[in-house]
């Protein structure tokens, strides 16, 4: 199970509305370190699944969620619970500091 790219804001707002946790991955096209990030983000939709549901969003195309989130610097990683930012993880860190992270919210 891969996680999926959102297209924009609404679609985030949707999600954050409809589900109880999100987890987004704020990534670009010419961002190294996103690459590494990518298939972790890909392991945690699969692993978590059930309970989470994991997407991607690219930052280039969404000027506004970048900064309504205060986001300067990428890859990061947002976790939302009940539609509230709850915790956020930037760069590139290995897999389990980006589970270790959810877990603290399921």
């Amino acid at each position: 199970m891969a996680a999926e790219y959102i297209p924009d804001e609404a679609a985030l707002d949707n999600l954050l509305t409809s589900q109880p946790m999100v987890v987004m991955d704020c990534t670009a096209s010419w961002c190294g370190p996103c690459k590494l990030v990518a298939p972790l983000m890909d392991q945690l939709a699969d692993e978590y699944g059930d309970k989470v549901t994991v997407v991607k969003l690219d930052i280039d195309n969404n000027k506004s969620v970048a900064k309504r989130f205060g986001i300067k610097s990428i890859p990061a990683v947002l976790f939302f619970k009940q539609g509230e930012q709850v915790d956020t993880v930037i760069g590139a860190k290995p897999y389990s500091e980006f589970s270790a992270a959810l877990a603290k919210y399921l």
